[in-house]
């Protein structure tokens, strides 16, 4: 991807660098196991000092988004394997179904008929469990419990997904008592750092979001000349929300992308024909006259990350403590 710094803005350049590959990660425009430049090379690239692009690296390590191997660079993490790595776990799960595999043949069974036993015995057994407890800490209650359900439509019958906010869990003890007792937290890659200072000890994991279904029919449906305002919350996704523009509609050329805070904001949006704004900044609507039209650019949770990541993570979280018999019927 392409890196860029506003020089105009007064947030420092490295907070803005790091929060650029923050929302990169978040919004899937950095995956995991992607290269990224050498000190030197993004020094060079954004006409920083190293020392600079050193400490954003630093930080961003310590907040588990990327790691570096010697020698060959720094890469973005695999939030996954912060948890632990499966490897061992699919081995140990090869040998129990080789085995079962071996006994349906010996009694006749063939591979239907075994797959049709594994898939029932396997809604039983979900059922006799207990259901997970997932929380997904947002920036803004609205999204976030909209984040939730889609994450909850995903899980199906595996976990109960509840939605708060950063700013309730920094100023509520209750609540992080609360959530302590969950079993797995979800929230984006930029706030991973201060939900794990605020949870500490917590299972985190940090999760992808797409533009939704609903944002890029909206934007595909502009017209050529329709002069289009995107405004963004967060400076560092101003990049992230232009390359999405670019990206859905690109027949429409005449578009402006701006900051919450720009002091010529209220007028560009008496100039525009269509106001795209960031989910929190839905207050813009009301500065717009008869005719303009107006949506947000909205998020999902990536459903199939969810499915690839979350489901194993959790199942084998349930597998576990059934075998240690932290659960029974009675519970």
């Amino acid at each position: 991807m392409e890196f860029h710094l506003d020089r105009t803005s007064s947030i420092p350049l490295g907070a803005q660098l790091r929060g650029t590959i923050e929302y990169a990660i978040t919004f899937g425009a950095l995956k995991p196991g992607e290269q990224l430049p050498s000190v030197r090379e993004m020094a060079d690239l954004l006409g920083v000092a190293p020392m600079t692009v050193a400490h954003v690296y630093r930080e961003l390590k310590a907040a588990e988004l990327v790691y570096s191997k010697p020698g060959a660079g720094t890469f973005i993490a695999d939030a996954s394997a912060l948890l632990g790595s499966s490897g061992a776990h699919l081995s140990e799960l090869h040998q129990h179904l080789d085995a079962l595999i071996n006994c349906g043949i010996l009694m006749g069974y063939n591979a239907t008929d075994l797959g049709a036993l594994v898939s029932n015995r396997f809604s039983e057994r979900q059922r006799q469990l207990r259901k997970k407890t997932v929380i997904l800490i947002g920036n803004f209650i609205d999204a976030a419990r909209d984040y939730a359900n889609c994450i909850a439509e995903t899980l199906g019958e595996i976990a109960e997904v509840e939605a708060t906010t950063l700013t309730s869990l920094k100023n509520d003890e209750l609540l992080r008592q609360r959530v302590g007792h969950a079993d797995l937290l979800l929230t984006f890659a930029h706030r991973r750092r201060e939900v794990s200072q605020l949870m500490p000890g917590q299972p985190l994991l940090n999760i992808s979001f797409i533009p939704s279904e609903s944002t890029r029919r909206s934007l595909a449906s502009l017209e050529p000349l329709t002069k289009t305002l995107v405004v963004s919350i967060f400076p560092e996704f101003t990049s992230l929300m232009t390359h999405g523009v670019e990206r859905f509609a690109p027949h429409v050329t005449l578009v402006t992308v701006v900051h919450r805070n720009d002091p010529q904001l209220a007028e560009l949006i008496k100039e525009t024909d269509a106001l795209v704004y960031a989910t929190g900044a839905q207050d813009l609507i009301s500065q717009l006259r008869e005719g303009q039209i107006s949506f947000e650019y909205r998020h999902v949770p990536d459903a199939g990350e969810i499915q690839r990541v979350v489901v194993p993570l959790l199942q084998q979280g349930i597998f576990q403590a059934s075998n240690t018999g932290d659960l029974n019927e009675n519970q």
